[in-house]
């Protein structure tokens, strides 16, 4: 599998207005973002903690599955991965990963060779439902550029200028209700920044886009300048706890 190289294709992309990432272009983000994950093989579940922020699946050759299902025999594999909120938000679970297949080739996380796995899909859970990408949309799609930065940018917006997050509120439409307590950011991605505006009871998840999307992290700065830039110049003010 190919784990750099062009652009997502255009299958890849979300539709025009969307702003938001493709499913595939959302697996492969939580991958190179993952510090850990759970293989499961032969009944056994085994915790990887040591990614470190590098892509899983540099180790793992991932073929198409054969046709009519003649490889049934073969170990099956089940790798998890959790993609958890870096800030304090309520259910910071934000979406769940699954790569399932077989292996070709025996697997051990603690060898240096890579191992051969009979792909069958990537099952990808968030809060809109349930989705599945297939080994072409995988093998297309790329990590968010923002992937590897986005825990410490949110945090360091959090923690270091938390008045701006007050200040992005002034984006939010329908403006946000006196029922809402405390507002977070959730998640950034190429296409823009999400907060979570948590009320006495529940919540609900507010997606602000950038003027246009990132191609590289470098430009998220500007981009970023953007959105102040614009919230400053509305007119109404927003005195709710960040």
């Amino acid at each position: 599998m190919r784990l750099s190289g062009p652009p997502a294709t255009p299958a890849d992309r979300p539709a025009p207005g969307a702003a938001r990432p493709g499913d595939a272009e959302r697996v492969r983000s939580i991958l190179a973002a993952a510090h850990s994950m759970t293989v499961v093989t032969d009944g056994l579940h085994t915790e990887v903690r040591h990614l470190d922020g590098t892509d899983p699946l540099g180790r793992l050759h991932l073929h198409p599955a054969e046709p009519g299902g003649h490889g049934e025999h073969r170990p099956a594999i089940r790798l998890e991965f959790t993609d958890v909120a870096p800030t304090p938000v309520r259910d910071r679970v934000r979406a769940r990963a699954t790569l399932l297949g077989r292996l070709l080739t025996p697997y051990d996380d603690q060898g240096a060779g890579s191992t051969c796995v009979e792909f069958r899909q990537a099952v990808l859970e968030t809060a809109d439902g349930r989705s599945y990408v297939g080994l072409d949309e995988l093998d297309a799609a790329r990590p968010d550029p923002l992937a590897p930065y986005e825990a410490g940018m949110l945090t360091h917006l959090l923690d270091d200028h938390a008045e701006l997050v007050t200040l992005l509120l002034r984006l939010v439409r329908p403006a946000p209700v006196a029922a809402v307590v405390r507002a977070l950011p959730l998640a950034m991605d190429r296409y823009g920044i999400t907060l979570r505006l948590e009320e006495r009871s529940g919540h609900r998840d507010v997606r602000l886009p950038f003027p246009s999307p990132l191609d590289d992290v470098e430009q998220s700065g500007a981009q970023i300048q953007a959105l102040f830039s614009a919230a400053r110049r509305r007119s109404h003010h927003n005195t709710l706890p960040a």
